[in-house]
């Protein structure tokens, strides 16, 4: 496996989807903090993040826990996953 992986991110919050490379290597909780600070910058403030955040599946629904490793998720190139 690569160290990142390419998926389709989908933020309802501000109805934005996003394709960003995510490392394979890191927490998801990690992530999640980097997907937030990196909203809030690119979207002027209109996103803000906070510490309830989670990733989920789009197609499944299945929750990915704050202390998992994204190796470790089924999250591959063009999973599809969303911020809420």
């Amino acid at each position: 496996m690569k160290n990142k992986v390419l998926v389709e991110l989908y933020v309802p919050s501000i109805d934005e989807i996003y394709n960003l490379y995510l490392p394979v290597n890191r927490k998801i909780g990690n992530i999640i903090a980097l997907i937030n600070k990196s909203l809030f910058e690119i979207t002027n403030g209109e996103y803000v993040g906070n510490n309830h955040t989670m990733l989920y599946n789009r197609d499944t629904g299945e929750t990915y826990g704050i202390n998992v490793f994204l190796k470790d998720t089924n999250i591959r190139n063009g999973s599809s996953i969303v911020l809420l």
